[in-house]
C-alpha cells in the first residue's frame, strides 16, 4: 500500500484510535487525570482462597498506577470488586496514573503505599536514591513489540538498518536500543530513531517504518483500523511484528513496589504488604478465568476504552502473566531479573548513557512477601498451568 492510501486511512481512523498508552509513567496521552478511584462495594463473590478474619476497621492503603485506568491493571480493580481486599481487611484506594505522575517516585515520596512500575524504570529511580523494593513481579513476560507494514520487509531488528524506527522514550525505549545493539547496529549511524506518540497514527500515515507497541494496546489499534484496500479491518498478516521478548531482550515490566524502609521498620506496613499482595494475586487469578467480566469491571471503574479493545487488552495481559513459570504468580525469577539488569547496564542510548551504571544494591527485590502472601491463599490457583487464552474479535475503533 502506498503512503497516500496510508495517510488517508490514518486521518479517518485517528479519531477512533485508542490513545491510552501502554505503561508510560512519564509522558503521553491527552486525557490525563490524577483522580483517585474509590473502592467499590464488594460483590461477595470471592474465590475459594483463604483470607484474614473479618475486621471492624480495615486498613486504608493506596496503590499508584503507572497509567490510566485500563485492563493492564485489571487484577487490582477485580480485587476491589470481588471483595478480595476486603477479605484481607484492606480498604484500597487506586490512584490513576497521569502524564506527570511517576509511580515509583510517588511511592518514594510517601504519596502512595504501593506502586506499579516497570522494573528498569524503578531501578533507575532506586539508583538515584529512592528506597523502594520489588515485592511481586506480576508480569512475567515483556509485552513490547515493534510493528511495521508487511511490505516494509522488517522481520528482525537487523532490518532496522536504514529505517525510520519509532519509540516512545521516557524509559519505554530500552528494549528498542537493546535490540539494535544485539543486531550489531549503531543507533546513531545505522538507524533513524524518532519520537513516537502513544498511538499508531505515525505508522498508518507512513511517517515511520516501524512503531513501538504493546501487545495489549497499540497493536490492537492497527487491527481496529480500516484497510482502504479492502474496506475491512486490517488483519495480522498485513503487518510484521517483532516481539522483544522473543528476540531475547525483553525486560521485566509491571511489578508491585513497596517502601523498603517501611518494610524493615514498620511491622504493620509489612503485614499490610503481605495482605495487599495476596489479594492482588487473587484478583489476577480471577481475571485469568473471567476475562470479559474483568474487562467490564475496568470499564465500570472509569476506563474510556471500547469493549472489544478492553477485552483484547485483558486477554493479552493474561498471556504476560500465565502460566507462571516459577510456579507462583508474583515470584521474581532470578534469571529474568539478571537479564533486565544486564540490559539496563549495557545498552547505551543516543547520548551514550545506560539505564543503570551498576548492579542494584542488595534489597532491590524480595520474594519473602509473595511467599507469605501465598500462604494466605489456600485453594487459589496461582500457577495457571492449564491457562489458555480466549479468542477476542476486535471491532472498528475498539468498540
Amino acid at each position: 500500500m502506498n503512503k497516500q492510501w496510508r495517510t488517508g486511512v490514518a486521518a479517518a481512523a485517528s479519531l477512533a484510535l485508542v490513545l491510552a498508552a501502554c505503561g508510560s509513567d512519564d509522558d503521553g496521552g491527552d486525557e490525563a487525570s490524577s483522580e483517585s478511584v474509590a473502592p467499590t462495594e464488594s460483590t461477595g463473590e470471592a474465590d475459594d482462597g483463604g483470607g484474614a478474619a473479618a475486621c471492624d476497621s480495615p486498613d486504608q492503603v493506596s496503590l499508584q498506577l503507572q497509567w490510566f485506568t485500563q485492563a493492564q491493571f485489571a487484577g487490582y480493580y477485580a480485587a476491589i470488586d470481588q471483595g478480595f481486599y476486603a477479605d484481607q481487611c484492606l480498604d484500597v484506594e487506586i490512584k490513576e496514573g497521569a502524564v506527570e505522575i511517576v509511580p515509583q517516585s510517588e511511592l518514594a515520596n510517601g504519596n502512595a503505599d504501593f506502586a506499579i512500575a516497570w522494573v528498569p524504570k524503578a531501578l533507575q529511580t532506586r539508583e538515584a536514591g529512592a528506597d523502594i523494593v520489588n515485592i511481586a513481579q506480576v508480569f512475567e513476560r515483556s509485552g513490547t513489540l515493534q510493528v511495521s507494514f508487511a511490505d516494509a520487509g522488517i522481520t528482525s531488528p537487523a532490518d532496522f538498518a536504514g529505517k525510520v524506527i519509532g519509540n516512545w522514550g521516557f524509559g519505554n525505549e530500552y528494549e528498542v536500543f537493546a535490540a539494535i545493539g544485539e543486531a550489531g547496529l549503531d543507533p546513531v549511524a545505522d538507524v533513524d530513531l524518532v519520537g513516537q506518540q502513544f498511538d499508531m497514527v505515525a505508522l498508518l500515515e507512513g511517517e515511520i517504518d516501524a512503531a513501538e507497541a504493546m501487545t495489549y494496546n497499540e497493536y490492537a489499534q492497527v487491527l481496529e483500523a480500516i484497510n482502504p484496500d479492502t474496506g475491512e479491518l486490517y488483519q495480522p498478516e498485513d503487518f510484521n511484528v517483532i516481539s522483544y521478548e522473543e528476540v531475547g531482550v525483553g525486560m521485566l515490566q509491571d511489578a508491585i513496589w513497596a517502601d523498603a524502609g517501611r518494610l524493615a521498620d514498620d511491622a504493620e506496613y509489612r503485614d499490610q504488604a503481605v495482605r495487599f499482595v495476596a489479594a492482588s494475586l487473587q484478583g489476577w487469578a480471577f481475571c485469568r478465568d473471567n476475562v470479559e467480566q474483568c474487562a467490564t469491571t475496568v470499564t465500570d471503574a472509569g476506563s474510556t476504552l471500547g469493549a472489544s479493545h478492553q477485552q483484547w487488552m485483558m486477554n493479552e495481559v493474561n498471556k504476560l502473566i500465565w502460566p507462571a513459570s516459577t510456579g507462583t504468580v508474583g515470584t521474581i525469577d532470578q534469571a529474568a531479573w539478571d537479564r533486565t539488569v544486564e540490559i539496563s547496564k549495557s545498552t547505551p542510548n543516543l547520548d551514550g548513557a545506560t539505564v543503570l551504571t551498576a548492579d542494584p544494591t542488595d534489597g532491590a527485590f524480595t520474594n519473602d512477601i509473595v511467599n507469605e502472601a501465598v500462604a494466605l491463599l489456600d485453594g487459589v490457583d496461582l500457577a495457571g498451568a492449564g491457562y489458555t487464552p480466549i479468542d477476542v474479535t476486535l471491532n472498528e475503533g475498539g468498540e
